[in-house]
Order: structure tokens, then sequence, then C-alpha cells
């Protein structure tokens, strides 16, 4: 089996797929410029292919399920 991509990931490693401190990922999810997690159980993750549709600028809060 090759290298599997992660489908979401912890605050941690969202901060480290973005390059920056946890606490400026923090600072631009609650400033709405970064999409908030999704709850799996007790937990909080990120999907992680939003993360790399906000980099490409692909990424619309609320349009998400638009088809352009």
């Amino acid at each position: 089996m090759g290298k599997i991509s992660p489908l979401a990931v912890a605050e941690r490693t969202a901060a480290k797929m973005m390059d920056m401190a946890p606490a400026q990922f923090r600072e631009l999810v609650a400033q709405g410029v970064l999409p908030r997690p999704r709850k799996v159980g007790p937990l909080e993750r990120w999907d992680a292919e939003e993360l790399r549709s906000v980099m490409r600028g692909d990424f619309v809060d609320g349009y998400e399920d638009v088809q352009w």
C-alpha cells in the first residue's frame, strides 16, 4: 500500500499544513479566514482537502456545495 493522505487533521497538523504556529492558525479560524473544524465524536478535525482548497483559492465559505 502506498502513502495515505489524511482526510482530516488535528489543529497542530492543520497549522503545520499551512506553515504557521497553532496560535496563528487558531486566530485565523476565529476571524473566519480559515474554515472551522468538524466534530468527529468528541474530537475537532479539519478537512485536509478544504485547507488545500483555501491555498488554491477555491474555498469560499458558505458556498462549498455550489458547482461553479
